[in-house]
């Protein structure tokens, strides 16, 4: 003999199963989110490690970050320079990046990540490969992403073949950067 469930006990059913994963996935956000926050936190120090050179992992980020970097107004120093945050849009979603600066305003380092950016194309902000193209670069002007960029220009750098979009969104981080590190400038030498 088969047994036929009425309406009202399929809708009673379904809603507390649904209430039961709802819980249990609120339980499961809300313990993990400390763990991701520090996760969060681990990353943005090790690229910020990165920018001036030195490899960190997850479990000595803190330290090294410690030993080596100095947050102040938003910005952080290191010995001999400072790194400037960079955010900004792509084609797909937010990108970012750190661009760390010797005194004289030359870029000693760069590290660069994204959302969503296609891999192969946009993505490619992501690699050592671009962020060694700004090693040497002034930031005493902005800093353009172009097509065969003059590699002996202090001021150009190789746009991403097939990826012009995130070019153009990482020229605007860049812009962003020089405007704020002259503001920098002006309010220090005050």
């Amino acid at each position: 003999m088969k047994k036929t469930f009425s309406n009202r006990y399929i809708f009673i059913y379904s809603a507390v199963l649904v209430v039961v994963a709802a819980l249990i996935l609120t339980v499961v956000s809300v313990s993990l989110k400390p763990l991701q926050e520090r996760n969060q936190q681990a990353e943005t120090k090790q690229m910020i490690l990165k920018t001036i050179g030195v490899d960190a992992t997850r479990e000595n980020a803190d330290k090294l970050y410690a030993d080596h970097i100095t947050e102040a107004d938003g910005y952080y120093t290191f010995a001999g320079g400072i790194v400037i945050p960079l955010k900004g849009a792509g084609l797909w979603g937010p990108i970012w990046g750190y661009l760390a600066l010797d005194s004289g305003s030359t870029v000693v380092g760069a590290v660069f990540d994204h959302k969503g950016e296609t891999p192969g194309l946009g993505g490619e902000i992501a690699t050592d490969k671009f962020a060694q193209r700004f090693i040497g670069k002034k930031l005493d002007a902005p800093i353009v992403l172009k097509k065969n960029a003059d590699r002996n220009n202090l001021h150009e750098v190789d746009a991403i073949s097939g990826g012009t979009m995130t070019s153009n969104g990482v020229t605007s981080m860049l812009e962003a950067a020089y405007n704020e590190y002259r503001n920098l400038r002006k309010e220090a030498q005050q």
